[in-house]
């Protein structure tokens, strides 16, 4: 009896010097750690291709992840994917068969119109210029540091003649030196800089209004 008292008191002594040096913040000891602690997937990290399995390779206590999201999801509040997919190099299957997509949104209201204006100028005024005619910053008439003129989205007769579908193409994948801006602009937002620049040239090709005559006639 004595000796289970003597072991008893062991214990508990034990117990409680474990309990004062875990401190508050620590969690103490689970039981099965993989069940309760859930192992985040590290979006951005690097994958070995080599040791790829399952989906998924538990390397290091991580978990990489490299899946794409399934072709033709929609973020929540985002429009409908642009039905055509890039061309391949040398093919322009693709870029042709846009001219046929028109314009989704409806005409762009006052607000909406300021805010593809700046959008605009944000992503395509450095190079195209925020007169839309090819004279951004980075050519500055050819002493800028790209020597190179981007298109006059005003005066070049390609850009006046594209069809709306062809320029979210282009916008949306690139074309010649510009590269793609889908990943700055949302889908919506492209189709509003689309409108834009179609207003943009409705505008510039309305006659300008005629000169007040200020002559004056002499009375006798």
């Amino acid at each position: 009896m004595k000796k289970i008292a003597i072991i008893t008191g062991f214990i508990t002594a034990g117990l409680v010097i474990t309990s004062c040096r875990m401190g508050k913040n620590d969690p103490g000891k689970v039981y099965m750690p993989d069940m309760f602690y859930s192992r985040a997937y590290e979006t951005y990290a690097g994958l070995d291709s080599a040791r790829f399995t399952n989906d998924t390779l538990l390397a290091g206590g991580k978990i990489y992840y490299d899946r794409m999201p399934v072709a033709g999801t929609i973020a929540r509040g985002e429009m409908a994917v642009f039905p055509l997919a890039m061309d391949k190099v040398g093919d322009s299957t693709n870029y042709v068969a846009s001219k046929s997509i028109a314009n989704p949104l409806p005409a762009l209201s006052a607000v909406d119109y300021l805010e593809a204006a700046r959008l605009y100028l944000v992503n395509c005024g450095i190079c195209h210029g925020d007169k839309l005619d090819g004279n951004g910053p980075l050519y500055k008439g050819g002493d800028g540091p790209y020597k190179a003129a981007p298109r006059n989205l005003i005066g070049d007769p390609v850009v006046a003649n594209m069809p709306d579908g062809q320029m979210f193409y282009s916008i949306t994948y690139g074309k010649n030196a510009m590269g793609s801006y889908a990943s700055q602009l949302s889908t919506r937002q492209r189709w509003m800089i689309v409108h834009y620049i179609r207003e943009k040239q409705a505008t510039a090709k309305k006659p300008a209004p005629a000169a007040a005559d200020t002559t004056v006639t002499a009375t006798k």
